[in-house]
């Protein structure tokens, strides 16, 4: 007779290699179903700011944000034209509907366009829908002026969270900032203006300027210099590429 001890260990062992069997399998068939779920939320990356362009390359761009200053534009735009560069103006929707001339100007010199707001509001205080609505009324502005359908974004001030940048990304387009600041609204000697770019000019640097005096008067110098340190000048999508 077999002792009772044996027969209900033997029957613990079965029942233990059942259950694990089971569980592996189920694990198999789990995985299976679950990694397609798993590779899709991983492929959808967090839309991200981008502040600077190829480093490898001596490439550098101007990103011009236009709101205010449309006097000294023709200045700059003549600079522009006798140095054969094109850089990148993100347009302010209001303030191209005052001035539409000046933004089909802008791209029959060739240079870029880009996307800077309807009525320059602070982002970071708006809802995703809100955001959107400003950039598509800039977009479609643009587009019934130009023809140009921009696809990079400047937001007023610097801003952004998750909310603008989801809003812009939605809409097709790349959150531009900076990595070099004249800070030219503050109407700085045109020494200091060339100054700060030269000291942090690096491979894909965007450098931020606004159309001001200043910047028109220091914009000769501060090309040649640039071209001096063997950077060439492009457009932001040129040296985001």
């Amino acid at each position: 007779m077999i002792p009772l001890k044996w027969f209900l260990v033997v029957r613990v062992q079965r029942w233990y290699i059942l259950f694990s069997a089971g569980v592996f399998f189920a694990i198999i068939i789990l995985s299976g179903l679950l990694q397609p779920i798993f590779n899709n939320a991983q492929s959808v990356a967090k839309p991200l700011p981008i502040f600077h362009g190829n480093a490898a390359e001596p490439k550098v761009a101007f990103a011009c944000n236009v709101f205010w200053g449309e006097e000294f534009l023709p200045t700059m735009l003549n600079t522009l034209d006798e140095n054969n560069i094109k850089i990148t103006f993100f347009i302010g929707g209001s303030w191209g509907k005052r001035f539409p001339s000046l933004v089909t100007e802008l791209a029959n010199h060739g240079h870029e366009l880009g996307n800077h707001t309807y009525s320059h509001p602070h982002p970071n205080a708006l809802s995703k829908e809100k955001n959107k609505e400003q950039i598509v009324r800039t977009e479609d502005l643009v587009k019934e002026l130009t023809t140009i359908k921009t696809t990079l974004y400047a937001p007023p001030y610097g801003e952004y969270n998750d909310t603008v940048l989801y809003a812009a990304n939605e809409l097709g387009y790349t959150t531009i900032m900076w990595s070099i600041d004249t800070i030219d609204w503050q109407r700085p000697p045109t020494e200091i203006i060339i100054s700060r770019v030269m000291k942090k000019l690096h491979n894909g640097a965007i450098i931020l300027i606004h159309p001001t005096e200043v910047t028109a008067k220091a914009l000769p110098e501060l090309i040649q210099q640039i071209k001096n340190k063997g950077y060439q000048i492009s457009t932001v999508s040129d040296i985001i590429k």
